[in-house]
């Protein structure tokens, strides 16, 4: 049996981390056989499916890099497909004409709140042997229902949850399509996951109840089922359902804050599934890993701190010139003109960076002019310290302009003038860059050029 998994986003909104991860999964664990991953978009929610959703979600999809292999299919263009085989379970027997209007299937369902029953649809026109259904109604035109089993049960062995049993007498007999033909959802996602051939359907576990359903809806169809295995939510830090309070949730919103896709997805990884205590790895290494055997049946918890964590650690991995890419659309006031290159003073910045945005920040620490504090300057520019600058700045034509020698040239001054380092360095920092924390103030200078760092303490002094 060749594996094919899906992903199936409803585009009613955002790509958010819980669709990312079942997403991830559901890629890695074809990928871990060789196996197919398709992308199914469920747009039969007119009224809320919008294409800027479709397109969000192709967006999340694409920065993450899980790259489908056939798709994406959409369901509003299967519609023959669909009436066909509604066509077929009327035919068969397997789904019937109901006529009760909305109305009336509220009122079924107040009269068995009030004695305590659960409410649904009574079965008014299930079609049964021996059995005469009403006369149908003027000018109403039907929904189809789905002939759901009256006894028996649904198992299936959940390759997360282990094995799950709902009775059918606790289903009712679902609405499969409204009156204007169009299909609904459990109907169409059993349709699609027989006509692709789905082997394995891993989804987040707010779809268990819909699994009886389309088991049931399968075995009419005379289908294959898919195995199925439902991953527990994501929670927030306090233990809460992940929601906007939580921070950004949707996907897109994570490169605009400052974080790579292969953090994401490293992250993603470990949010219900393990391998050892590996906590950093590639995505070779994870589908190389990757089975259902490992996948949690607790929710996992959301830790922005440990994304950020590992996000510092693919930024020092990442190549200088993509990160600057990534920097420079966040520096719209930065000044390159004569500054020194950007992949350059990334590679000094990045060690202590843990987001894109954040390293923008600190680079413009380079483009741009210095406005040091009025009151720091006096604090460190004394007049003890002024003959130890200006000896400095002599010296500075005599040396090569490498951080080696500037180190060099900075303990000599120290040592000729009696000074310790801070008294040195702290003044250097703020007549050249404006600031008192900056990186190694050597690294820095030598990033900064001979000639800028000589104008801009001369002007200091």
């Amino acid at each position: 049996m060749k594996v094919r998994t899906r992903f199936a986003p409803s585009p009613t909104g955002y790509l958010h981390l819980g669709g990312a991860r079942t997403a991830l999964f559901s890629w890695a664990f074809a990928r871990h056989f060789g196996g197919t991953f398709v992308l199914r978009i469920e747009d039969t929610d007119l009224e809320r499916s919008t294409p800027e959703a479709v397109q969000a979600i192709i967006e999340g999809m694409e920065w993450l890099g899980l790259q489908h292999d056939e798709g994406p299919f959409y369901q509003m263009k299967r519609m023959e497909r669909y009436s066909a085989v509604l066509a077929e379970m009327l035919a068969a027997g397997s789904a019937y004409h109901c006529y009760s209007s909305p109305e009336e299937v509220e009122a079924m369902r107040e009269k068995q709140r009030a004695i305590g029953e659960k409410p649904r649809y009574d079965g008014t026109w299930r079609p049964e042997a021996g059995k005469t259904l009403p006369s149908i109604p003027a000018d109403r035109k039907p929904v189809i229902r789905f002939k759901n089993p009256l006894d028996g049960e649904v198992t299936w062995d959940d390759v997360v949850k282990g094995q799950i049993t709902i009775a059918n007498r606790e289903m009712d007999d679902l609405v499969i399509a409204r009156p204007d033909g169009t299909p609904t959802y459990n109907f169409c996602v059993a349709v699609d996951d027989w006509d692709m051939q789905i082997t394995h359907v891993i989804r987040g576990d707010d779809h268990v109840n819909n699994t009886p359903r389309q088991i049931n809806i399968l075995q009419a169809l005379g289908a294959t089922l898919p195995k199925y295995g439902h991953v527990p939510m994501i929670l927030g830090a306090d233990g809460e359902k992940l929601s906007k309070r939580h921070g950004a949730v949707s996907v897109m919103d994570y490169p605009a804050q400052g974080y790579l896709p292969e953090a994401m997805l490293n992250y993603l990884s470990r949010l219900g599934w393990s391998h050892g205590d590996d906590e950093v790895f590639s995505m070779e290494q994870m589908c190389s890993w990757f089975n259902l055997d490992h996948l949690s049946k607790s929710p996992a918890q959301f830790n922005p701190e440990k994304l950020a964590w590992l996000n510092n650690h693919y930024i020092k991995l990442a190549d200088n010139s993509r990160l600057a890419g990534l920097v420079k659309p966040a520096m719209p006031d930065a000044q390159f003109d004569g500054a020194p290159p950007l992949d350059a003073v990334i590679g000094l910045l990045k060690e202590r960076a843990n987001t894109t945005v954040e390293l923008a920040n600190s680079a413009m620490l380079f483009y741009r002019q210095p406005q040091p504090d009025a009151a720091l300057l006096v604090q460190h520019l004394t007049d003890a310290v002024r003959p130890a600058l200006q000896s400095f700045v002599e010296q500075c034509a005599t040396v090569a302009w490498n951080k080696a020698d500037l180190s060099a040239l900075m303990k000599s001054t120290l040592a000729a003038h009696g000074l310790k380092m801070p008294q040195l360095a702290m003044p250097l920092r703020l007549l050249v860059t404006g600031q008192l924390q900056t990186p190694s103030i050597d690294a820095v200078l030598e990033l900064f050029g001979r000639d800028v760092v000589v104008s801009r303490i001369l002007q200091g002094i």
